[in-house]
């Protein structure tokens, strides 16, 4: 949160004139609506800027420099500072539209520039308007994840630092609500989480978005899915219609409900890279894999341990899944720092894992928190997705390396099921190559996994965790029809994860379970399972780092599959499948005769003979209850003595012991003051009979009181004596 000093009143007479030039700046050359930036002629870098001789201005429509758009001096030296001078694709095709207040919807590669493409409008709409803190929030700015929320401020920050507007960052994970609450009606500009801000809305009793001008939304698709669905419509209900919206994402959405829900006007679509030859940036070397399930963590350390000298981010699933992955690995340490992120971590816990990932070469691990908007400064040299996600996800995923124009790597584990994959890829203009790992240099941890769950019950406790919620994720993944319960390998899953026993999963109960046909198609955003047919031949490519990766052009055939199902992991042996019981199956009899040789049915032996002779005695009945009555009566009280006689006893050893622990104090005492009072207490020598003294000990006091008394008789006698003699 920050809020500058006011502007003075010369500074606001310039502002004044300023915000005029701006505005018939913009005016003059204003660009159709139906018209693209981009296919206009560059504008020469020596030509002319702003207001000319002839009272005219300088066109900028098709500019490639900041300093000829029609910005502030404020805008202009923010992004001077920031060295940020040409223009990305997304820019220029973006901000000659929003700067004259139409409604964007922006689609660009990853790494394009497309936090620029709106942080500068909402500067630009809020100076223009000459905003005041006192004027309250003028434009709002959503985002999907707290990280990439603290990436824009951090840039919103840079770019606009010469401006004074007041700017907050409200996201969740943060125990200062309350202190945000104080100064929330003073920001006009929040950069925040759809959670946090619906909750601002509801508690906070003078927050007000009745005067907003600039709405936007930062990965927009994602903001728009269901997830966020019922957050974001109670947001859009209560800010007001007359405003400007602005949507950019790497993969933006064209459903006519999401985008009536936002009630845009007349949107301008910017699809820059539509017609690029690939959805992906241009210098990212994409390459899969074929790897079965339980094969994923092996291949997985030999790639880490053949890339020591890179920065290597690595998708998985779960949160579970990562945690368990980043303990495993650490205890087996691979030769490089290894690094964990997901969403049960904190944010700025997360937000200094990044920073030190930026920094130094190590491996980090996470989830799809760190697929989307993330910048990690063009430090990423691997992205390595252990399980696929869909085109979309994938999209974002390796959009975190070759950023800008740096070059970068990505590497796809597929299972046999997912291999159509590949052609989904091909469909959305993704380049991507099929390699598969050198046998040289493949390391099997199964062995090692096992060792290290007998050696920590924690992480075998983690590896059940990561083993229910992979399945989960499978499971429940919208896309993904390839889970089937019978042929899933469950078990070979749990071993390559060093479990003794596979784990049981509630949601695999035949009675709650939905089997799923495989599709002979694949949907829209599916996987499906290969028929045994052929790929096509895939485009060949250099090897990479050391021969681990090797580049495979050649169809995957039945005979591979039968070699590789039968490579299964040495953790354990599998338990064969129990036989089930066939309830129908042909039950023995058993035969039995009576006297005469008669067969007759077993259960007849145990009966009687003449019904009739059985007769009810209510009486009997009666007396058989008055003695099982008695007995219990009789046990009860014994073992109420007993009871009352264990609690005694128990009050008597509590008493004793209480009652040592109090002499032991006494002596203590008697000993320190013997210490002091020796000298007085030498006279009355004479030992005091208690009670609880012995016979022995008595018999022994009066011997040596009758030794005294003869002494004295004698010494009385001697004295007589000595009178007679005088006399």
């Amino acid at each position: 949160m920050r809020k500058l000093k006011s502007r003075g009143r010369q500074e606001t007479l310039s502002e004044e004139d300023e915000i005029k030039l701006l505005n018939s700046w913009i005016d003059s050359g204003k660009p159709n609506p139906a018209a693209n930036p981009l296919s206009f002629d560059p504008i020469p870098h020596d030509a002319p800027v702003g207001q000319l001789h002839d009272g005219g201005f300088s066109p900028y429509v098709g500019s490639k420099l900041f300093a000829q758009l029609p910005l502030s001096d404020n805008t202009k030296r923010g992004l001077k500072d920031a060295k940020f001078f040409q223009l990305t694709d997304i820019q220029r095709a973006s901000l000659p539209h929003s700067l004259c207040g139409r409604d964007i919807l922006g689609a660009a590669k990853t790494g394009s520039g497309k936090t620029l493409a709106f942080i500068i409008p909402v500067l630009e709409k809020l100076y223009r308007e000459r905003w005041l803190p006192e004027d309250g929030v003028g434009s709002i700015i959503l985002s999907p994840t707290r990280d990439l929320a603290i990436q824009l401020f951090d840039v919103l920050k840079l770019v606009g630092k010469y401006h004074t507007f007041s700017a907050g960052l409200l996201v969740g994970g943060r125990k200062d609500v309350d202190s945000e609450k104080t100064c929330i009606h003073r920001l006009n500009i929040l950069v925040c989480t759809p959670g946090r801000l619906l909750q601002h809305m509801d508690e906070t009793p003078n927050f007000d978005c009745s005067q907003l001008q600039v709405l936007v939304f930062d990965e927009a698709d994602r903001i728009l899915d269901k997830k966020f669905k019922k957050n974001v419509n109670s947001i859009i209900s209560q800010l007001p219609k007359n405003r400007q919206t602005l949507l950019f994402s790497a993969t933006q959405t064209k459903s006519v409900k999401d985008l009536a829900r936002l009630s845009l006007k007349e949107p301008v679509y910017l699809g820059v890279h539509e017609e690029s030859p690939t959805a992906t940036p241009e210098r990212l070397q994409q390459m899969a894999m074929e790897v079965p399930l339980y094969q994923k963590l092996d291949v997985l350390w030999s790639f880490i341990r053949s890339h020591l000298h890179s920065r290597i981010l690595v998708f998985l699933s779960t949160c579970k899944q990562t945690r368990f992955v980043f303990e495993a690995f650490k205890h087996l340490r691979p030769g490089i720092p290894l690094k964990c992120i997901h969403g049960r971590m904190k944010l700025n816990v997360r937000a200094a894992i990044c920073e030190e990932f930026s920094e130094q070469n190590s491996v980090l691990f996470a989830t799809d928190v760190a697929s989307r908007g993330l910048d990690f400064k063009k430090a990423v040299d691997w992205v390595v997705q252990v399980d696929c996600p869909d085109v979309d996800g994938y999209i974002h995923r390796v959009g975190r390396t070759a950023r800008y124009k740096s070059h970068g790597s990505s590497l796809l584990f597929l299972m046999p099921s997912e291999m159509m994959m590949l052609e989904k890829l091909k469909e959305r203009k993704i380049p991507i190559h099929c390699t598969k790992a050198s046998k040289k240099k493949m390391q099997s941890v199964s062995e090692s996994m096992a060792g290290l769950l007998v050696k920590f019950p924690d992480l075998k406790h983690l590896a059940q965790r990561a083993y229910v919620t992979y399945l989960k994720s499978i499971y429940k993944h919208g896309g993904k029809e390839i889970f089937d319960d019978q042929n899933f390998p469950f078990n070979e899953f749990a071993a390559s994860l060093g479990l003794p026993t596979t784990p049981k999963v509630r949601m695999l109960d035949k009675k709650n379970i939905r089997l799923l046909e495989k599709p002979s198609h694949t949907t829209e955003h599916g996987l499906m399972e290969v028929q045994n047919t052929e790929l096509k031949s895939l485009i060949n490519s250099d090897d990479v780092d050391g021969d681990f990766l090797q580049v495979k052009d050649i169809a995957i055939d039945e005979a591979q599959h039968a070699m590789k199902t039968d490579n299964l992991p040495a953790t354990r042996v599998l338990k064969k499948n129990k036989l089930k019981i066939n309830l129908h199956r042909p039950v023995g009899t058993r035969v039995v005769f009576d006297d005469n040789g008669n067969t007759r049915d077993p259960l007849a032996t145990l009966a009687t003979d003449n019904i009739e002779d059985v007769k009810f005695d209510p009486e009997a009945v009666k007396e058989r209850f008055r003695k099982m009555r008695e007995d219990f009566k009789a046990k009860d009280q014994e073992d109420k003595v007993l009871h009352s006689k264990r609690l005694k006893d128990k009050r008597l050893k509590e008493k004793k012991k209480r009652r040592g622990a109090k002499d032991e104090e006494n002596e203590e005492k008697e000993d320190d003051d013997s210490v002091s009072d020796n000298e007085a207490m030498r006279p009355h020598n004479k030992r005091i009979k208690f009670d609880h003294d012995s016979d022995d000990s008595s018999g022994d006091y009066q011997k040596v009181l009758l030794k005294d008394s003869i002494s004295v008789a004698e010494q009385e006698a001697i004295a007589l004596k000595l009178l007679s003699s005088m006399h």
